[in-house]
């Protein structure tokens, strides 16, 4: 019994800061390409904040087994509606990752205001409020920080890609972008290489050291 308590409260502490910024990355992927022109999304009835829009199951469960990582439904985008294709194609890349630091940002300055009221302190609202927001913020750091940067990485279909291809020449783009098929097994690759632990620790690293102190 104790062990599901502490599962379930792993999984609230997480969960909150992660499935915000996954819905809200795919959000702004959405709201985006209406502004330029698609209203694929939209039809689609995916610009809403309403979770049940966007959450994915086996994203849920994934969330749910290993209370670390998970995914929504990508957004329905039609890049042959866009007003200018190419630069369409990279401002919808940019604001997924973009909105996840800036949920890192916010979820920072709780943090920082959270610390102001002693959160490790004894009183029953230090105990049972200001120290799960206290968890719940610096998750919420943490996580947005990761999904940002893992979604920077140039292996399509990541955004990362769709940024690079954007800056190369046009006799190297076609090349780069028949890479797409092979994207699942690169980020494998990447993964299972331990190329992926090595961004993440030093990631991790980075925020312990000069974002979460306390």
């Amino acid at each position: 019994m104790q062990h599901a308590l502490e599962i379930l409260r792993q999984l609230a502490i997480v969960s909150i800061p992660l499935l915000l910024g996954i819905i809200l990355h795919e959000l702004a992927h959405g709201y985006v390409a209406y502004l330029q022109g698609d209203p694929t999304a939209k039809m689609a009835g995916r610009l809403s904040l309403n979770p049940l829009k966007h959450l994915d199951p086996l994203g849920l469960a994934v969330l749910i087994i290993t209370r670390t990582i998970g995914w929504a439904k990508p957004v329905p985008i039609n890049p042959n509606n866009f007003k200018n294709l190419k630069r369409g194609l990279v401002l919808v890349a940019i604001a997924g990752p973009a909105v996840n630091f800036i949920l890192a940002f916010g979820f920072w300055l709780i943090f920082k205001f959270i610390l102001y009221l002693n959160p490790l302190g004894h009183s029953l609202w230090q105990q049972y409020l200001v120290y799960p927001l206290f968890l719940i913020s610096s998750a919420g750091v943490v996580v947005n920080i990761i999904l940002g940067v893992f979604n920077l990485i140039p292996i399509p279909p990541l955004d990362g890609s769709k940024i690079l291809a954007y800056f190369l020449p046009a006799q190297w783009l076609y090349q780069y972008l028949q890479m797409e098929k092979y994207g699942f097994i690169l980020l494998l690759v990447l993964i299972l290489s331990g190329g992926f632990s090595t961004i993440l620790n030093g990631i991790l690293n980075y925020i312990y050291a000069h974002l979460l102190v306390y």
